[in-house]
């Protein structure tokens, strides 16, 4: 079909014309009939928001996507192009991709009348009908639905009143294509009002024109529940004419969100041969980003964005590759002690509530990354009392003692085999990890003794002083923990 070049010849090919909506229907039910795959990369969403989608396209709605941030609205709405013919013949030269069968445009309309079955068809590809719009307060009617251009009337000498003077806006432009309307609650009320006939009759009208525009056109919006407070609202009428409203969620346990980060974050081929990534360590980053969903100092109505941990996972490549180079290495495995460079990756992407302001947002990211730390170290070691009896030994009584005697000072820039060599000092302390882990994989075993004793400085069994190359663990009293 796509090598007709003209309308007869399209006819002639066994082309028929059909509405966006049923081109959707018609390929999402080839895909679902096919077992293949309709939305890829939608973690977590198998069982909750896809079935949804499914739904509403085949009913042939319109959809409002609301969720917080970071909840791949957007990445839902352009996974959508999948569901599009491969290519789309339009009238050539029609600027509002006009069908040949059903031209809505003065130029289409006159070409196919003048030329008939002559008429030349141009084809376009599907990955040129996705159109996305930020709703920011400066937008007006005039960018969406189109208005009257005094140039091309004073240029082709034609009068306001003639169709031919009309330029439009990206919405006639998307006909027959996916229009993503990305936080519509930002856009003005009386803009929002512009867009019912589009929604419920499929026509425009611009500036008084008397003219019928029947536009076929996939509407997708998206909005955070936050805004209808903080920003703005989806007046009642626009609501009412999209069909349907599907709620987004965040990750709903750690397995599913370490798919979402390792998928997302920019992470290259030469790094990841030379910088191995504990299976521990990106379970922390996870359950960093739990932490600061359930905080009492994190405004839980503005959420924690996936982007928090595919950030924070790019910053921990980033310290052990700065490791790599500083230190003259060829190869090197991220440590617990890199996961303060990720708090530049915590701070950037939470909202505090008055609470957390008032420790601050640096405070708060230790704060999140000790939780972390204890959610995770709770995981796998027994846990670590808060009151013990003199002369009752637990499993961590050996690794205190150790540090009455020692200090362990770790630096950033330590090689690998002078940083193991420093943990594997503490005896008790590697009998405590190969007893409660069984058989490890290097990084994942190191990790975890970090993890040890991180925890015991949290449950103030153990002191760390910090500084930007290092940190010191040492017997408890002999100074003052960073984050109390």
């Amino acid at each position: 079909m796509k090598e007709s070049t003209t309308f007869g010849e399209l006819k002639k090919s066994g082309y028929a014309h059909k509405t966006i909506s049923k081109e959707i229907q018609q390929n999402l039910i080839a895909k679902i009939r096919a077992k293949e795959p309709v939305f890829e990369g939608l973690w977590g969403y198998e069982d909750t928001v896809i079935p949804q989608l499914k739904k509403a396209l085949l009913a042939g709605h319109h959809i409002n996507l609301l969720g917080l941030r970071g909840q791949a609205k957007t990445r839902i709405a352009r996974s959508m192009v999948s569901l599009l013919d491969e290519y789309m013949p339009i009238v050539q030269g029609s600027e509002i991709n006009d069908s040949p069968f059903q031209p809505i445009s003065k130029l289409a309309r006159d070409l196919v009348d003048e030329l008939g079955d002559e008429t030349p068809v141009s084809w376009v590809h599907r990955s040129d009908r996705f159109f996305e719009k930020l709703a920011t307060p400066d937008v007006n009617v005039a960018d969406l639905i189109g208005d009257i251009d005094p140039i091309k009337a004073a240029t082709l000498n034609l009068p306001y009143s003639d169709e031919r003077v009309l330029h439009y806006g990206m919405i006639p432009r998307a006909n027959r294509c996916i229009f993503v309307l990305n936080e519509l609650p930002d856009l003005q009320a009386r803009i929002q009002v512009s867009l019912f006939n589009i929604l419920q009759e499929g026509d425009i009208q611009i500036r008084g024109f008397q003219l019928r525009m029947p536009l076929d056109i996939q509407f997708v919006f998206t909005a955070n529940p936050e805004d209808y407070t903080n920003r703005g609202s989806i007046v009642t009428p626009l609501k009412d004419r999209i069909g349907s409203q599907i709620f987004t969620h965040y990750p709903q346990n750690i397995a599913l969100a370490r798919q979402i980060t390792e998928q997302e974050a920019r992470i290259s081929a030469e790094d990841s041969a030379v910088i191995e990534v504990p299976d521990y360590a990106k379970n922390l980053l996870e359950e960093i980003a739990f932490a600061a969903r359930n905080s009492e100092f994190v405004d839980a109505k503005s959420g924690v964005s996936a982007r928090l941990t595919i950030s924070a996972m790019e910053n921990l490549m980033a310290a052990a590759k700065l490791r790599l180079i500083e230190s003259d290495l060829y190869r090197t495995a991220v440590r617990l002690l890199d996961i303060m460079s990720v708090i530049p990756s915590i701070t950037g992407k939470i909202e505090l509530v008055y609470e957390g302001e008032q420790e601050g947002a640096d405070h708060v990211a230790r704060i999140l990354i000790d939780q972390a730390v204890m959610n995770q170290f709770e995981n796998i070691f027994p846990k670590i009392g808060k009151l013990e009896k003199e002369g009752v030994k637990t499993p961590y009584t050996d690794i205190v003692r150790w540090f009455d005697e020692n200090q362990l000072h770790l630096n950033y820039l330590d090689k690998d085999l002078d940083y193991r060599n420093k943990l594997n000092s503490i005896k008790p302390l590697v009998s405590l990890v190969d007893e409660n882990t069984g058989d490890l994989g290097d990084g994942d075993r190191y990790f975890c003794m970090e993890l040890v004793l991180w925890a015991l400085t949290v449950s103030r069994k153990l002191d760390k002083f910090e500084n930007e190359s290092s940190f010191t663990y040492d017997a408890p009293g002999i100074g003052k923990y960073y984050s109390r």
